[in-house]
């Protein structure tokens, strides 16, 4: 069940990933568009939500992986005796 988990949560991570890079691509076209107050408050909240939706990819990514590496076997000899 651990590593259905970590699974799910390394596709979260991809999907989150994407959703900061289509973002980016979004501010950049914004960022084409005269200035008014509505562009510029556009532009820092995107740039903000770039920032979130990364954060949140990174520890959806370390965790999912922590899930995987827990999940293999020990290889160790002290874990077999």
């Amino acid at each position: 069940m651990n590593k259905i988990i970590a699974i799910i949560q390394l596709a979260g991570s991809a999907v989150v990933s994407l959703a900061a890079i289509a973002t980016l691509v979004n501010l950049i076209f914004i960022s084409t568009r005269p200035e008014t107050i509505s562009v510029v408050n556009t532009l820092v909240g995107q740039g903000v939500l770039i920032v979130c939706l990364l954060v949140l990819a990174r520890i959806l990514f370390r965790k999912g992986l922590a899930g995987l590496k827990q999940g293999k076997p020990a290889t160790s000899p002290d874990a077999q005796a």
